[in-house]
C-alpha cells in the first residue's frame, strides 16, 4: 500500500514540476493578448475541468 502511495506522490510530483517548466521556458513564446476574457478563462477553466468530471463520477455512481 505505501509503495503505491509513494509512486502516486512521485508521480504528481513530476506531472507537476515538468508543467512548471512548460510554463516557465513555453509560455513566455505563446502569443497570448493580456485581456481580461483571457485572464478569466484561464483562471476558471481548471475549476470548471474538476467540476465536470466530479459530475460525470457521481453521475455514474448514483446510476
Amino acid at each position: 500500500m505505501m509503495t503505491g502511495t509513494v509512486g502516486f506522490l512521485l508521480k504528481v510530483l513530476l506531472l507537476s514540476a515538468g508543467v512548471s517548466l512548460l510554463i516557465k521556458y513555453g509560455g513566455p513564446h505563446l502569443a497570448i493578448p493580456p485581456t481580461v476574457g483571457v485572464s478569466l478563462a484561464l483562471i476558471l477553466t481548471p475549476s470548471l475541468i474538476v467540476a465536470a468530471v466530479l459530475i460525470v463520477q457521481a453521475q455514474r455512481r448514483s446510476a
